[in-house]
């Protein structure tokens, strides 16, 4: 059996899209074996496409950004979606029926400080008509030291993928108050990454076939099977915490069944960056997208 080896950029139930072909034996439908992985703090994940230790990355079509802007061709291309809209959330110190965006002005926020998060969340702030430099940002490092440093009691609110702001709840640590992604809505935020090369391969269409299959799946079966198949990979997570984590997504929508990256969401990206500054220029869809390979 061919073995696939997958790298993730960060690891949630987020990315359950990807999770799920593993949890769920799809690759293994297709014939494929699997190793995975997860990308070293600070290390991009497509470093490991052009190292050869990965043959999928998830990523976002924005890495492809900084390739292009520094001149570089044989970037990997972005060729599937892993979420169509952000899946971050704010979570507050206690409950608040009544929380609006406008609260986070003058407000401490433990947040992401850079990437495509700390984009994507400043131009929601600017969607919701507040003014994200009124917010006291603390950016103590990645998904984990933020964590930490709310549940240290630091900042009012925090920004956080899932399932930690359901643990947090679960905990009785926080509450959470809002979603980013309605703010913004579909956008091309996650995506699948490969090789120009490797995209031309058996095993990347066996792979794509395994990757159809799991969306599919994941947008007609109840978030309690989901998260019973996925809770090895969340040892440290309730599975209630994890259950509703997966119930929020499917309700989000940002998992739809489609695999490919529309140009509409593309767009949206490219709409978000140019507002933060992170682009000199409007890259054309091709640059950075490829068709899925076909099944």
């Amino acid at each position: 059996m061919a073995k696939i080896n997958i790298q993730f950029t960060l690891f949630s139930a987020f990315y359950s899209p990807l999770i799920a072909t593993m949890a769920g034996g799809f690759l293994k439908q297709q014939g494929l074996d699997y190793e995975w992985s997860v990308s070293p703090p600070g290390v991009p994940a497509v470093d490991s496409i052009s190292d050869g230790s990965a043959h999928v990355v998830q990523s976002a079509p924005s890495q492809a950004f900084n390739a292009i802007a520094r001149g570089e061709s044989d970037y990997p291309l972005h060729f599937a979606q892993v979420n169509e809209m952000d899946g971050f959330f704010i979570t507050g110190r206690d409950a608040d029926a009544d929380f609006s965006w406008q609260k986070l002005e003058g407000a401490e926020v433990v947040m992401f400080g850079g990437g495509q998060p700390n984009a994507m969340f400043r131009y929601a702030c600017h969607r919701a008509g507040i003014d994200f430099n009124k917010i006291v940002a603390l950016t103590p490092g990645g998904p984990d030291d933020i964590d930490q440093a709310f549940r240290a009691g630091q900042g009012q609110y925090v920004q956080q993928q899932g399932p930690y702001p359901q643990q947090l709840a679960d905990d009785g640590i926080g509450s959470i108050v809002a979603q980013v992604g309605p703010q913004i809505g579909p956008c091309a935020f996650s995506s699948l990454a490969a090789s120009r090369e490797w995209l031309e391969t058996d095993m990347a269409q066996a792979f794509t076939r395994a990757y159809t299959n799991a969306r599919q799946y994941l947008n007609r079966t109840p978030a309690s099977e989901i998260a019973a198949a996925e809770q090895q990979y969340f040892p440290d997570i309730n599975a209630a915490a994890l259950e509703q984590c997966i119930a929020s997504y499917q309700q989000l929508g940002c998992w739809t069944p489609h695999v490919e990256i529309t140009r509409p969401a593309f767009e949206v990206t490219l709409d978000v960056f140019e507002h933060t500054g992170g682009i000199p220029e409007r890259y054309p869809y091709e640059l950075v997208c490829a068709a899925p390979p076909p099944i």
